[in-house]
């Protein structure tokens, strides 16, 4: 259904120098993109242009150049580090008489390895058909009408038509599909805001140690790799922070320069996650040279997918890689938590960010003394499954515990064991 590059495919990479400033990070990126995608690259094709020509997107001449590396290296495929227009793709495969994919195929292709999930699947083959939808003419230009003959005669419709029919009601399909998984998703958010479970959710740009930080927090195994899009399904995790209640963390797609309109399209029931997040810690890498690029580009996709207004923390990952930096936290004029620097790969400053998870998500929490007769020891259990035991004492046959918890699941507690107002005792505020 999908042009693919197979495992091994040797490949020219064309770059075209547009804009001063940004194209070396550009092609940095595009190689690790030609790799991810298990394609070889064999040679490297650069030019400068202002604008894109008509016909190659490259120019005659600079196509006659591309055309002779890939006869010297044998290549089966041609990867341009830009959009192409249908008509640019048709006009270099007949001249090249090979494939040619540009960056919005080549990272469709990527989604479309990394997809593992029956929704995932289903998002990827959407952004695909899409894509696809327009450049359906090249491959049936060396068709007429359709065979005719005895018992073959139909309404003499093109070879294309019939494709472009099939495929819309395909789309029609999968997308009635995602719009089932998407509800489903909608279900159960409600069931865990029913449940006053705060979320979290993990963006950032692509290989910005996401899965590595999730991994850490949650001790799940989620694919961990130094590669572009890694993990591409969304894995939802609950973690206990020590505060007695528990926070749902969500790890995420990463985001990338230039990231295909249709694939944001098709993956927007996934990306709802991130937009119904209780709170976002934007994962950047400390030591990339370009944070600050990709960390705009972050920001950018948020806003398109309507997630820049939820609260955020940027956590800078990777300071074991910075020779003199450490686990700090950055704090705003009113003392609020806006970033904290730790490795997720080492472990250090994982403390500081499981307190400041605490500090933003449960602001009203309380450090109590409560006192419990013998009769309570299934309350007392269910502080300590809690996480929220301080210190623990026995005074005249009754347990005297110091308690660190949210004030409205506390008082839930209590309530659920039938415990009376005159147990609790100093009421206040913690830290």
């Amino acid at each position: 259904m999908f042009e693919r590059p197979q495992g091994g495919d040797r490949a020219v990479l064309v770059h075209v120098d547009f804009r001063a400033g940004e194209d070396q990070e550009q092609l940095e990126e595009f190689r690790e993109l030609v790799v991810s995608a298990g394609a070889l690259p064999v040679a490297l094709v650069t030019a400068a242009r202002d604008v894109p020509d008509a016909r190659f997107f490259v120019g005659q001449g600079k196509a006659e150049e591309i055309r002779a590396q890939i006869g010297l290296h044998q290549a089966e495929l041609v990867l341009f580090n830009h959009g192409l227009s249908p008509a640019q793709e048709r006009n270099l495969e007949r001249f090249f008489q090979c494939r040619v994919l540009d960056r919005t195929g080549l990272i469709l292709d990527i989604f479309a390895q990394r997809a593992h999930s029956f929704d995932g699947k289903l998002q990827v083959e959407l952004a695909q058909l899409r894509h696809l939808s327009t450049r359906l003419v090249r491959g049936w230009t060396h068709l007429e009408r359709q065979k005719g003959g005895i018992g073959l005669r139909g309404p003499g419709e093109k070879q294309l038509e019939t494709d472009r029919r099939l495929l819309g009601e395909r789309i029609r399909q999968i997308t009635r599909r995602l719009e089932k998984v998407r509800r489903q998703r909608g279900l159960g958010r409600a069931s865990r805001r029913k449940a006053a479970f705060p979320v979290v959710s993990l963006v950032g740009y692509t290989n910005a140690g996401k899965s590595t930080l999730f991994n850490r927090l949650t001790g799940a195994a989620v694919m961990v790799a130094d590669q572009l899009f890694a993990t591409l399904d969304p894995t939802l995790r609950r973690v206990e922070l020590g505060r007695g209640s528990p926070v749902i963390m969500v790890d995420t797609v990463g985001f990338i320069r230039h990231l295909p309109h249709d694939l944001v399209a098709a993956f927007r029931s996934t990306l709802e996650e991130t937009r119904e997040a209780d709170l976002l810690l934007q994962v950047i890498d400390a030591s990339d040279p370009h944070r600050d690029a990709k960390r705009d580009q972050v920001a950018r996709v948020l806003a398109e997918i309507g997630a820049d207004e939820v609260p955020q923390v940027q956590v800078f990952n990777k300071v074991d890689r910075l020779d003199a930096s450490g686990p700090r936290l950055d704090r705003d004029a009113d003392g609020v938590v806006r970033g904290i620097w730790l490795s997720a790969r080492t472990g250090q400053g994982l403390d500081m960010l499981t307190e400041v998870l605490a500090e933003r998500l449960f602001p009203d929490t309380v450090y109590r003394s409560v006192r419990i007769p013998p009769s309570g020891g299934k309350l007392r259990a269910r502080l300590f499954d809690a996480g929220a035991v301080v210190a623990e004492r026995v005074q005249d046959g009754d347990w005297i515990m110091e308690v660190r918890m949210q004030r409205v699941a506390l008082e839930r507690l209590c309530r659920s064991e039938g415990l009376s107002p005159e147990a609790v005792a100093g009421a206040g505020q913690g830290p």
